[in-house]
């Protein structure tokens, strides 16, 4: 039977990127739909939906202007049942917030209505993200840009103007922030404290944030520099700013960096003047040289130390290191490798790094260096570009992590899984279901030699998902959980040294 392609254009209409993946998602679960992206109609989106076989004539003649509702599906019917659930949730369902008039279509008239904002939040397509932050500096605002797909010279000129202008510029792809305790973006429910924290990274602020909270700290700021600040490119001009803010502020009382390594032309400028800041300054910086840091800088290896030396307190030593005989010993003698499946590229990079500390040989799409294809472990960031084009980020949607688990779970030659899960504001209702599904189809296939699931959960018990709930699942479907994305890699490795 040949597939169903049906393309709808909305004239002059936009929705920001989060809302327009999660709105994908929901449609792409309906039974008989291949696949659903609704997009706006940038040059860059119309070639992500004509590589993904579901633009036709008509999307095709888009603007940037417009919105693209693109469906594949196994028939017309179930074609037009999406596309009438697409047509009701941009007219007024889903999506709906406020009356039309009452909606600002601009920086100015937002403003207009609330003097007292100084932040402004810009997800746009990255074309037209550079533009609207500009705008939203020359009107006196600080910017968080969530979008991504801006240029190194763009991000560096609106960096150089909001310094100027004695502002903050977070990102480009900046999807985590807390100003004042409020979460912004993907965020979690922490509790609000005195520690200010710069992180060059989203899922190393939420799982840094929410270790705070577990063991009775708080957070007053999490400023999101973007990824690439710290590079030579940009010079970190951001993460300088906030540096002087946090030092400035009285209700912060110790600073946190959480990033990869510097670039090298720029390390030595962020250390000094972390080093000079009058505040204690805990440094994560994966895969750093801890002797390279300044001796008043108390470097942290992993993301659970940090917040350990934050608080001065301890999570329970309950992590199951100790029974890595006992899980390998059921294992076969042909059950040998690790996968990990990641929807948080930090959680990614220091699971990588934990099993490296081991000696293992591992393999990964978040390194810069590029794969060792002779590795025998191998983790993988699920929200890197390769797997997000044309589909919501794995954190909106995570069966999008299905096939590969599955695939995982029925491999003779796999001893462990390891796997995260991100909880908040902004991440999927119930992520822990496709996990769950996933394990009991093997189970019910009857396979013998099935690997060792390892996981961690990056929330707190105030986040939207009921937390206890999310764990109990996994824990029956034979998920081994761990305080931390770090002990779960610590166990991974045992395992894998206990099978050696």
């Amino acid at each position: 039977m040949m597939s169903e392609i049906i393309n709808e254009i909305r004239k002059g209409f936009y929705l920001d990127s989060v809302a327009l993946m999660r709105l994908s998602a929901e449609i792409a679960g309906l039974g008989g739909i291949e696949e659903a992206v609704l997009m706006i109609g940038t040059p860059a989106n119309l070639q992500i939906m004509t590589d993904a076989g579901i633009l036709n004539d008509t999307g095709a003649t888009a603007s940037p202007n417009d919105l693209v509702i693109a469906l594949r599906a196994d028939g017309k019917s179930s074609a037009n049942r999406a596309l009438a659930l697409a047509q009701k949730s941009l007219e007024g369902g889903a999506l709906a917030s406020s009356p039309a008039d009452t909606q600002p279509r601009t920086l100015r008239g937002a403003l207009a209505g609330n003097y007292s904002a100084n932040l402004a939040l810009i997800s746009t397509p990255g074309a037209y993200a550079g533009r609207e932050a500009r705008q939203a500096l020359e009107l006196g605002l600080n910017v968080m840009i969530f979008s991504d797909n801006v240029s190194i010279a763009q991000e560096t000129s609106l960096k150089m103007q909001a310094r100027e202008q004695g502002l903050l510029v977070m990102g480009p792809d900046c999807g985590t922030a807390y100003i004042n305790g409020v979460p912004l973006a993907f965020a979690n429910a922490v509790a609000p404290g005195s520690t200010g924290v710069i992180a060059a990274s989203g899922t190393g602020l939420q799982e840094f944030s929410v270790l705070l909270t577990r063991l009775g700290g708080g957070l007053k700021h999490g400023i999101g520099v973007g990824g690439r600040d710290l590079s030579n490119a940009v010079g970190a001009i951001s993460t300088l700013t906030a540096i002087d803010l946090l030092a400035a502020d009285d209700q912060v009382d110790q600073l946190v960096l959480i990033s990869k390594p510097p670039g090298p032309a720029t390390a030595n400028v962020v250390f000094e003047k972390l080093a000079s800041c009058g505040k204690p300054v805990i440094a994560c910086v994966f895969g750093a040289d801890a002797s390279s840091l300044p001796a008043s800088i108390n470097y942290a290896a992993t993301l659970r130390e940090a917040a350990e030396m934050t608080t001065g307190n301890t999570l329970p030593a309950d992590n199951p290191v100790h029974n890595a005989p006992e899980l390998a010993a059921n294992l076969n003698s042909r059950q040998q490798k690790t996968l990990g499946l990641y929807t948080g590229g930090t959680l990614c990079t220091e699971a990588m790094l934990v099993l490296q500390k081991h000696g293992l040989s591992v393999s990964s799409n978040a390194t810069a260096s590029g794969d060792n294809t002779q590795a025998m472990h191998r983790i993988i960031d699920l929200g890197a570009d390769e797997y997000t084009i044309g589909r919501p980020h794995p954190m909106i949607e995570p069966a999008v992590r299905t096939p590969l688990l599955t695939d995982a779970l029925n491999n003779s030659e796999i001893a462990i899984v390891l796997l995260d899960l991100v909880l908040g504001y902004g991440a999927h209702d119930n992520p822990v279901e496709s996990i769950a599904t996933a394990i009991a189809q093997v189970e019910d296939n009857g396979k013998a030699d099935k690997p060792v699931v390892i996981a961690s959960i990056c929330g707190t018990e105030n986040d939207p998902q009921d937390y206890h709930q999310q764990k109990e699942i996994l824990l029956n479907a034979g998920v081994i959980i761990c305080d931390s994305n770090s002990d779960a890699a610590e166990l991974a490795a045992a395992v894998v040294k206990a099978i050696s």
